[in-house]
């Protein structure tokens, strides 16, 4: 799965990083390569699924995109 960042300059001199499809997803870090790695990390964060409980008649399926 490819998904789009935007990485820019933020006014502390840290490099922020946010992912527009995934309201809410941000991340910074000292250096480019720092933001590029702290925004991947909130990316599995942010997809990561909820434990849950299923309940009878309901599957659990994950599909790879």
């Amino acid at each position: 799965m490819n998904i789009k960042i935007i990485l820019e300059p933020g006014e502390d001199g840290y490099f922020v990083a946010h992912v527009p499809a995934l309201k809410s997803c941000w991340s910074q870090g000292k250096t480019k390569a720092e933001a590029l790695a702290n925004i991947r990390e909130a990316i599995d964060l942010y997809l990561e699924p909820e434990a849950m409980e299923l309940v009878a008649n309901q599957e659990l399926i994950e599909l790879q995109v």
